[in-house]
């Protein structure tokens, strides 16, 4: 019984193990995407705006084109919000008991990894192109080149972790509901006559065996009359 699960959890109800949850693929491979998302629009943020030695005014490093630092660093601050909800959401699923809530939330894992998949390729294809027809005039000193060079890095990195990550919500969709520990649906016990009884079926049953024999009793013949006594 304890090996049943429910879209890869058991019996709503049991006691949170950190140890147990942070050694699953699953969590192990949110935080990674959770840190990856850090490092881009850390990058970003801190080194990403350079400016010429004649400049006052700083643009960003990635062909001064404010679009590829403003996706950079809007994607990875969305992307850290969005691990940070469903590591939330991992920590809480053991305990939803309803079959179809467990259904739906497996459902946006698979949903928003993929989106997030996409999201990085995305940023990855922009980011790169920008990064190799930016002019060196434009920064003669390379300031922020290793920013530049770790977010692309760290956004190619990004498209398989996710994928990977829809991939695990995938399996776990597989896996289903296991019906023997969990009922979508919930009967009230007093709408069913059996369970209302104290004695169940075996009243039932005792009852239905009283008017089969009272059925199969002869019936009372008055023929032979009513013969009284003599005092």
């Amino acid at each position: 019984m304890q090996g049943m699960q429910a879209y890869g959890a058991g019996k709503a109800g049991g006691a949170f193990d950190p140890l147990t949850f942070f050694q699953q693929p699953q969590t192990i491979l949110r935080l990674v995407c959770w840190l990856f998302s850090i490092v881009i629009f850390g990058c970003i943020a801190n080194e990403g705006y350079v400016n010429r030695p004649d400049e006052i005014e700083e643009f960003c490093i990635f062909n001064r084109n404010q679009n590829a630092c403003n996706y950079a660093v809007g994607m990875g601050t969305l992307a850290f919000l969005s691990c940070a909800a469903f590591l939330v959401l991992d920590v809480y699923f053991p305990q939803i008991s309803s079959v179809k809530d467990r259904k739906k939330a497996v459902l946006a894992d698979i949903g928003v990894s993929a989106f997030w998949s996409f999201v990085w390729f995305v940023g990855f294809c922009f980011l790169a192109n920008q990064w190799q027809v930016a002019k060196e005039e434009d920064n003669p000193l390379r300031e922020g080149a290793d920013a530049a060079r770790a977010a692309i890095t760290f956004a190619f990195f990004s498209i398989f972790t996710w994928a990977v990550q829809a991939f695990l919500g995938f399996q776990k969709y597989k896996l289903g509901a296991d019906s023997a520990l969990f009922s979508q649906e919930y009967v009230d016990p007093t709408a069913d006559p059996n369970a209302a009884s104290p004695m169940g079926t075996d009243y039932t049953s005792y009852a239905a065996d009283i008017d089969t024999a009272a059925s199969t009793e002869p019936a009372f013949d008055g023929s032979a009359g009513y013969q009284g006594q003599e005092y």
